[in-house]
């Protein structure tokens, strides 16, 4: 479905309205208590669903608004005006739903994307991050389901989650797509134990926790995808979480540039404002010309994605890779620009610092991409 230009341009201004006058003052308040409440998380949530644009990314046989790769464009450009765990209250949920059963589309997919159940994925572990091969969580056959044994973490909002989708090893003897099974874990389930809460040098406000897995039994009813799939079940939504994760950083910078701009431009020393001097004005143009090319990148990224092209996978390794690393070096500028200032909580500069590090890490670290990258285009 194509929609016009205004229809576009009324999403954005409707998009970048919530996120400026609801949202971004709620930041630095978020950010002091390390704490994103629970009611208002919930409030968010079901603002962003009366919006339209909760559940953005999901197709419509996901119960999600079908939208054109242009709106979610919009979108994406927007939400990630704002902090780390606002971005998340706006609802980018896990295409790896799309495995769902009928009843799983009843008892989990339907109240995740009415926004009334939240949901996380859990794949780290102390000895695998980026190697999912070396997972050590197992999951044991017995009667009516499976008993999983092990623990995770660094895992997204675990201690908030209604459902955690566990990737565990069903077959250790078998090759990795056929070793793992993603399974949902229910956070009243008795064998979910000992969650804990990491302090973070940034992202503060979205909890990253760890947790155990002690003889938790899950039901068949609980197994997400074909049992030895998991490795499959969790790559499907591995492109879209890239690109996400560099609209994430683009939108950190683009905050600071504009901050950047406007002080630049107010600010004077030695008798003239700073944007007179051709030192600064050089900044400015990197930055600008990085956010450029990083915008490009997602852009494409995100439009192979949504058409399902052979290309997406390195598109979107490469638009994180590149608006990852772009977002450190543009917001260094920008608190370089800033002096003492941006050094200071008074100015959100010092948290752009402290959170845009992190997405180098996340989905993906900058060196996988790199080898992505490296081993596609030497086998072309």
């Amino acid at each position: 479905m194509q929609w016009s230009v205004d229809e576009i341009a009324m999403l954005r201004e409707t998009t970048r309205r919530f996120v400026r006058e609801r949202l971004q003052p709620l930041e630095a308040k978020i950010d002091a208590d390390d704490a994103l409440p629970v009611v208002l998380d919930a409030a968010i949530r079901q603002e962003a669903k009366a919006l339209g644009i909760y559940g953005f990314n999901f197709p419509l046989s996901l119960g999600g608004p079908d939208l054109p790769t242009e709106a979610k464009a919009v979108i994406y450009e927007e939400i990630t005006q704002t902090s780390m765990p606002l971005v998340e209250a706006l609802g980018h949920l896990p295409l790896t739903l799309a495995y769902c059963s009928t009843t799983q589309r009843e008892s989990i997919l339907a109240p995740v994307v009415a926004g009334t159940k939240l949901i996380t994925y859990a794949l780290t572990e102390a000895a695998a991050g980026s190697d999912l091969s070396a997972i050590q969580t197992r999951a044991t056959r017995v009667e009516g389901g499976w008993r999983l044994t092990g623990s995770k973490q660094f895992i997204s909002n675990a201690e908030t989650a209604d459902f955690i989708v566990v990737l565990a090893c069903t077959d250790p003897t078998a090759k990795l797509k056929n070793k793992l099974t993603t399974f949902v874990v229910r956070q009243e389930n008795p064998g979910l134990k000992g969650m804990t809460r990491y302090k973070k040098m940034g992202w503060r406000g979205y909890q990253l926790n760890g947790f155990s897995l002690d003889d938790c039994f899950v039901p068949d009813e609980d197994v997400l995808g074909p049992v030895g799939e998991g490795f499959l079940v969790m790559m499907s939504c591995i492109n879209t979480d890239r690109v996400f994760s560099g609209y994430r950083a683009l939108g950190i910078a683009k905050r600071a540039q504009a901050l950047a701009l406007d002080y630049a431009k107010d600010r004077r020393a030695f008798g003239a404002r700073l944007a007179d001097h051709q030192a600064l004005q050089f900044m400015l143009a990197d930055n600008d010309v990085e956010l450029k090319a990083a915008s490009l990148l997602v852009k494409e990224a995100l439009v192979l994605t949504d058409q399902g092209m052979h290309d997406a996978r390195i598109a979107a390794s490469r638009a994180k890779l590149y608006a990852t690393e772009m977002g450190c070096r543009v917001v260094d500028r920008v608190m370089q620009i800033f002096g003492g200032m941006g050094y200071m909580t008074e100015l959100p500069i010092e948290r752009f610092y402290r959170d845009v590090r992190a997405f180098r890490i996340g989905e993906g670290t900058s060196e996988m991409q790199r080898l992505q990258i490296a081993r596609h285009i030497l086998s072309e």
